[in-house]
């Protein structure tokens, strides 16, 4: 089965969102509520949650624990991924501290930097390598999975090094630059400048009631 890209986030998003329903104790769940707490019409939630056949039932909505369970393991890896982050600057500080990474699904389990006062200690409980010893620490730890946030001059030099040297199987890349990996690398740009245009244009969008053009 194939699911266009923008189902798999709005999906992603509801299991967010169902997380946070649980954890309030919140037992059932209409289409209308999830796509009212997330922005989202509710005829696109429930053509979404159709892909996976009858899940809730009309007129009374969904059990938010088996609505949660069954997406959870639609999108549960058949292990858990080991993941690299190469550029602990700001950005990468900042999502090392992100609750979402929290996971069973995936763990950071190396960190890299060319910053002495970084390299040799642990960030948010991580080990912090020098880029140097990169090769033999991403073989040692088996990493199939790197986060860039290096700077975007030092982005494709250390995506070169890493992937050269181990099995990398896909890339999440929010250096703003373009990278070239090989063809059986995934690669995911994301573009926090690129995310704001996009809004900034759909805001104006609305200020012009849907014509761009005035």
């Amino acid at each position: 089965m194939r699911i266009a890209e923008p189902t798999v986030e709005r999906l992603v998003q509801y299991i967010r969102y169902l997380e946070r329903c649980r954890e309030a104790g919140k037992r059932v769940i209409s289409s209308q509520e999830i796509g009212d707490g997330l922005g989202i019409k509710a005829s696109q939630v429930r053509k979404d949650l159709s892909y996976f056949g009858e899940i809730g039932k009309r007129g009374v909505g969904y059990n938010v624990e088996k609505l949660y369970s069954h997406l959870n393991t639609i999108f549960a890896p058949p292990k858990t991924w080991k993941i690299a982050m190469i550029g602990i600057g700001n950005l990468g500080e900042a999502l090392l501290g992100y609750k979402a990474f929290e996971s069973d699904k995936f763990r950071i389990v190396a960190l890299f930097d060319i910053d002495p006062a970084k390299i040799g200690r642990k960030i948010h409980g991580i080990p912090c390598y020098d880029v140097e010893d990169m090769p033999q620490v991403l073989n040692d730890e088996g990493v199939e999975v790197l986060i860039i946030t290096t700077p975007s001059s030092a982005a494709q030099d250390v995506v070169d090094k890493a992937t050269e040297s181990a099995p990398i199987k896909g890339i999440l890349n929010f250096a703003p630059t373009t990278l070239v990996v090989s063809e059986h690398i995934i690669l995911y740009n994301v573009d926090i400048f690129v995310e704001l245009e996009k809004l900034l244009f759909y805001i104006k969008l609305k200020e012009m009631g849907g014509n761009i053009w005035g």
